[in-house]
C-alpha cells in the first residue's frame, strides 16, 4: 500500500510540474476585454441564415474567401491549398490554381491578374490562365511577413495586406488555425497592415498594434481602409496614408468604427449599395473573456489536452454595416449548421456565405 501510495504521489508531483513549468509558445498580456453585449440590438437572434442552400465542393473544405472575376466566374480558396474557379451555380469546377501554400483572402488587379494573400508565402500574383505564380513580397525590409491574410487592391495599384501576426507563422505552428489561437491566446497585438506598391515594389507598414489583424477593405473614396481586428472584437477605420502607425497609441488616423463585437470578425468585403459585409467566425466566450486578465491561467491552456480547450461554440452569424458604422443587416443561425462564417459576397442575385471549414459553399438568395 505504501509503494502505490509513492506511486500515486509522484504521479500527481508530475502532473503538477507539467501544469506550472511545461514550457508554452506565448508569452500572454493582460488585456480588458469589454463586457459580452450578447445579441440584442441590430444583433438580436434570428435564423436567417439557417437551412443554406449549398453547392458540392468534390471533397474540398471551407471555402474561406470567394469573389468573381472578370471572366464571370465564381473563385474561391479551400483548406487543400487549392483556388478553385467555377460558374456562379457552382457547375463547371475546377482547380484554377495552387500556390503549394495557403491563400486566405484575394482580389483581382486591373490586369486580371488574382492577388492572393498566401498564408505561408506571403504575396502572390497569379495570371488569368493560372500558369504563372509571382511572389510580389514575402518581406517588410529584413523582416518576414509571417502570416498574410487579408489584400485589397486600390484603383492606384496599391495593395493592401493584413499580417495577422508578426509572432505566429502558419508553417511552423501547425497551420492557419494553430497559429491564430496562439497568437489571440497571447495578446500581444503584433499584427499589422502593409501596402505594396507593384509600381515601385517597395513595401511599407501602414499600421501595427494589432491583435489579429484580419479582413480588410477600402472606403469607396480609397482613402481609409476597414481592418478587422479578431482578436479584440472590433472593427478598424484607419487611414491610407497613415505610415508605420500604432494603433494602441490615440491618433487621428486610426479609430475604432465598431466595438465590443458579439464575436471574432474575419474577413471584410465590400457588397451592393455601399454596404460592406463582415463574418463573426466564432461568437464570444464568457471563460474566455474572464481569462483576459489573467495571462498565467491563458498559458495554462495549452498545457490542457485539446479537448479541455475553451473553444467557442459553433454560430453561423454575418452582417453588413455602412461605412459610418450603421448595421444594415444581420444573418444568423443559432445551430451552427455551416461553421465559421467569414463574410458574405453579395451579387444582386445572391449571398455567397464564405466558411472556414465547411464542407459545401453555401448560398441563399438576395431578396
Amino acid at each position: 500500500m505504501k509503494k502505490v501510495l509513492l506511486g500515486l504521489l509522484g504521479i500527481v508531483v508530475l502532473l503538477v510540474a507539467y501544469l506550472f513549468l511545461w514550457p508554452v509558445p506565448i508569452q500572454p498580456v493582460v488585456w480588458a476585454a469589454p463586457a459580452a453585449p450578447g445579441y440584442v440590438g441590430p444583433h438580436a437572434v434570428n435564423t436567417k441564415l439557417a437551412n443554406l442552400q449549398i453547392i458540392d465542393l468534390k471533397g474540398e473544405v471551407g471555402p474561406e474567401h470567394i469573389l468573381f472575376g472578370a471572366d464571370g466566374k465564381l473563385y474561391t480558396t479551400v483548406a487543400s491549398g487549392n483556388i478553385l474557379r467555377m460558374n456562379a451555380d457552382g457547375g463547371g469546377q475546377e482547380v484554377f490554381a495552387n500556390t503549394g501554400g495557403r491563400v486566405l483572402g484575394f482580389d483581382f488587379d486591373a490586369k486580371g491578374n488574382l492577388i492572393a494573400a498566401d498564408a505561408v508565402k506571403g504575396l502572390l500574383s497569379i495570371d488569368p490562365d493560372g500558369k504563372t505564380i509571382t511572389v510580389l513580397t514575402d518581406k517588410v525590409g529584413s523582416d518576414p511577413i509571417r502570416y498574410a491574410d487579408g489584400v485589397v487592391v486600390a484603383k492606384n495599384g496599391k495593395m493592401y495586406l493584413s499580417e495577422a501576426s508578426t509572432r505566429f507563422a502558419p508553417k511552423d505552428w501547425g497551420g492557419t488555425f494553430e497559429a491564430s489561437v496562439l497568437d489571440i491566446l497571447e495578446q500581444a497585438s503584433t499584427g499589422r497592415i502593409l501596402e505594396y506598391d507593384p509600381a515601385t515594389q517597395a513595401t511599407r507598414i501602414v499600421a501595427k498594434g494589432l491583435a489579429f489583424a484580419n479582413g480588410v477593405a477600402l472606403s469607396q473614396d480609397e482613402q481609409t481602409l476597414f481592418v478587422n481586428e479578431t482578436g479584440k472584437y472590433r472593427v478598424w477605420k484607419i487611414a491610407v496614408a497613415a505610415n508605420n502607425l500604432d494603433v494602441t497609441q490615440p491618433n487621428p488616423q486610426a479609430s475604432v468604427l465598431l466595438d465590443n463585437l458579439p464575436g471574432y470578425p474575419d474577413n471584410l468585403m465590400r457588397g451592393l449599395d455601399g454596404k460592406i459585409w463582415v463574418g463573426l467566425a466564432k461568437p464570444r466566450n464568457p471563460t474566455i473573456d474572464k481569462l483576459a486578465a489573467k495571462p498565467w491561467m491563458r498559458s495554462l491552456t495549452l498545457r490542457l489536452p485539446r479537448a479541455l480547450w475553451p473553444i467557442p461554440k459553433a454560430y453561423g452569424h454575418v452582417f453588413a454595416f455602412t461605412e459610418d458604422g450603421k448595421v444594415v443587416a444581420d444573418l444568423q443561425d443559432p445551430t451552427g449548421a455551416y461553421p465559421e462564417t467569414t463574410a458574405i459576397t453579395e451579387t444582386k442575385d445572391r449571398l455567397y456565405v464564405q466558411s472556414l471549414h465547411a464542407h459545401g459553399l453555401g448560398w441563399l438568395p438576395n431578396k
